[in-house]
């Protein structure tokens, strides 16, 4: 099958390994990747997505999507898929709008103060999901008036589109919340054909259950106020619960990003018998145990805590084995840190070498970066689902960006195709002179 040529072909990074290499003596898992923070993206204004059921595999093991301006596939290859391949230079059917809760992630935004002054931003990490799907960001006007109530206007129309609305509801959870809201009932009143609510990271998703008499369950809350505000469908990234998913009446995409976070995992050079993968409470052990499963089937250790209240955690000892080697803690978020921070002190005390901190959404409350930067952890790595302020960088900080991965999803869902797309190699360490290969779809 022929390849795309590099005249016609828009490259965008890919976040599935390239190449693994094994060492004789000491055996690690040692593997060559793009480093997700500084990916380079060419986007072709004029090209055409190829819409094919399964990414291609090339010699040297890296699969690729290919970006062909015209089919050069042989007849009896193409399918009936093909004919729904996207054009992006005439197709107005899809629209993308980012709100003012992470402008970043998208690629800019107009907002407007009660002066009507509007700032478009636009930076290196910003481009990136508009430039993975090679589509402009729709122009959309915020208002914040003086009493805070929120005035939202779509700049463009938006008749018969599929709309993409990108706003996670991270602190100010409730003025993001809200904002939200009316940016989907613009859009419904604008006679948007389908509307896809894009929440990187799903507020109030730690409230999805009664753990006390007379509790309210604020996660299904929310899920009824995004349905009835006229959302059609979610995208939500690594949701605290899975339960949260059946909250809504309407469909929901679950995007995992542990893939991000084990590319980049993968890029350092550790030994294989020193790795160990700790979960920092029992509730998070399925969690942990799959990211296990990809750093070589790696041994699991479990931080029993004991929690007294809200926002406070008491760790009281360790079920398995740490000393001597490399932990690597895996949760979904990081809120004040006191959890994930007493976990790390204790495996210290256990004999841990180094400790490794990772989570998908850092939501970063006080006293979270005192806790993280007093030297208990040797990396903490996080995503960009939740936009984190400069003032809240320290020097062990890492901040990987999940774009391509959103990007990728919401082509699929605009494409009617499967999102489960993320192959993967298990990253095993060599035994009997060949790498044991497996493979995990998301």
């Amino acid at each position: 099958m022929p390849r795309p040529s590099q005249s016609t072909s828009a490259s965008c990074s890919s976040p599935i390994p390239s190449r693994c290499s094994f060492g004789d003596q000491n055996p690690t898992f040692s593997f060559s990747f793009r480093d997700s923070r500084s990916r380079v993206h060419v986007c072709n204004a004029a090209a055409v997505r190829c819409d094919m059921a399964e990414a291609l595999n090339f010699p040297n093991g890296k699969p690729n999507i290919p970006v062909l301006n015209e089919r050069t596939l042989p007849k009896f290859l193409e399918t009936a898929r093909m004919e729904k391949t996207v054009n992006r230079t005439t197709n107005n059917r899809i629209k993308l709008f980012s709100g003012t809760a992470n402008p970043a992630l998208s690629q800019n935004y107009w907002f407007s103060q009660l002066s009507d002054r509007n700032l478009s931003i636009q930076d290196g990490v910003s481009q990136e999901i508009a430039c993975y799907m090679g589509v402009e960001l729709g122009k959309i006007n915020i208002k914040r008036f003086a009493d805070g109530e929120i005035y939202v206007q779509l700049q463009e129309s938006v008749r018969g589109c599929d709309v993409y609305l990108v706003q996670p509801t991270c602190p100010l959870a409730n003025e993001n919340l809200m904002e939200l809201l009316i940016m989907i009932d613009a859009c419904r009143r604008a006679s948007a054909k389908n509307i896809t609510a894009v929440i990187p990271y799903f507020g109030y998703a730690r409230a999805d259950r009664k753990t006390q008499g007379r509790e309210s369950i604020a996660a299904k809350l929310v899920a009824n106020l995004i349905t009835e505000a006229g959302a059609d469908r979610v995208l939500a990234c690594d949701l605290h619960s899975g339960q949260s998913m059946g909250y809504f009446d309407i469909p929901v995409d679950h995007v995992y990003c542990q893939p991000v976070i084990l590319d980049y995992l993968a890029s350092k050079t550790v030994s294989s018998n020193d790795l160990v993968v700790v979960s920092p409470d029992v509730g998070g052990v399925a969690r942990a145990r799959a990211f296990a499963k990809k750093l070589s089937d790696a041994p699991l250790a479990i931080v029993d805590k004991r929690r007294h209240g809200h926002n406070v955690a008491e760790v009281m000892n360790l079920i398995g084995d740490v000393k001597g080697k490399v932990a690597v803690m895996v949760d979904d978020m990081i809120d004040t840190a006191g959890t994930i921070a007493k976990g790390a002190a204790l495996l210290h005390q256990e004999g841990a070498r180094e400790v490794y901190a990772c989570c998908t959404h850092a939501v970063f409350s006080p006293p979270a970066i005192e806790r993280l930067s007093g030297g208990l952890f040797q990396e903490v790595i996080v995503t960009n689902t939740i936009p984190v302020a400069e003032k809240n960088y320290f020097p062990e900080l890492t901040v990987l960006s999940i774009a391509n991965l959103l990007g990728e999803t919401i082509w699929r869902v605009h494409d009617d195709c499967s999102i489960a797309f993320a192959s993967w190699i298990r990253l095993s360490i060599l035994r009997g002179g060949n790498p044991e290969i497996g493979h995990v779809e998301w």
